[in-house]
């Protein structure tokens, strides 16, 4: 089991990281914007450096822009990864001009990985392309009133474990359990489902009468 944590905020990072439970950090231009960051200015090589610095084996981020600019960022990401001692992956959207960019990308030796996917055709396209990496976005897809779960399903049956689904857009922990129990292993997370892995209250209440036990104050 892998997880990522999904988010640009650093506060987020330097408050979850070193849980240890997170392999890596994904993130995108959204997210940059809701951690109030502006996604063409960022410094790649600083980030690459704190997220490892906080444990992150994994960075992951997005292209942007024109297409004709694709190659050039990703090289720089992967320069980044290379300067901090990190793997840098870099997410490519399912769009045409995103898949048609894939072969001069791939050419620079680095993992790639095919985001917002909604289809399981779209498994065989990530598949073609020998991607490292595929994004559904369970959670977009069945507020889009799709039948997530059997799209999910199918997608996992057709990508056979090449390219690894990395399942985003998840809404709760009960999500992430009911997808783990079809097989599915690769999850990355917002700071606030995140956050729901580390408490329970039923465990908080066991801990605290522990803690009374051990200081003679119950039974």
């Amino acid at each position: 089991m892998d997880l990522y944590l999904d988010t640009a905020d650093d506060a987020a990072w330097a408050d979850l990281m070193p849980t240890g439970l997170f392999k890596g950090i994904t993130t995108n231009p959204l997210l940059a914007v809701r951690a109030g960051l502006d996604y063409p200015t960022i410094d790649w090589s600083a980030k690459a450096m704190r997220a490892r610095d906080l444990g992150a084996q994994e960075l992951h981020a997005q292209v942007f822009g024109s297409v004709d600019g694709y190659v050039a960022w990703a090289g720089a990401l992967y320069e980044a990864g290379a300067a901090a001692g990190l793997r840098t992956v870099v997410k490519i959207p399912m769009t045409e001009a995103g898949i048609r960019a894939v072969p001069a990308i791939k050419a620079l030796g680095g993992p790639i990985l095919m985001t917002a996917l909604y289809h399981p055709k779209q498994v065989f396209v990530a598949k073609a392309l020998n991607a490292d990496f595929a994004a559904p976005y369970f959670g977009r897809m069945s507020e889009a009133g799709l039948p997530a779960v059997e799209m999910l399903d199918q997608m996992h049956e057709i990508a056979r474990g090449r390219p690894r689904l990395l399942v985003a857009s998840l809404r709760s922990a009960d999500q992430l359990v009911a997808l783990a129990q079809r097989g599915l292993d690769c999850f990355t997370l917002s700071p606030e489902v995140a956050q729901t892995l580390l408490g329970d209250s039923l465990t908080d209440a066991a801990a605290a009468a522990f803690e009374a036990a051990a200081a003679g104050q119950g039974s």
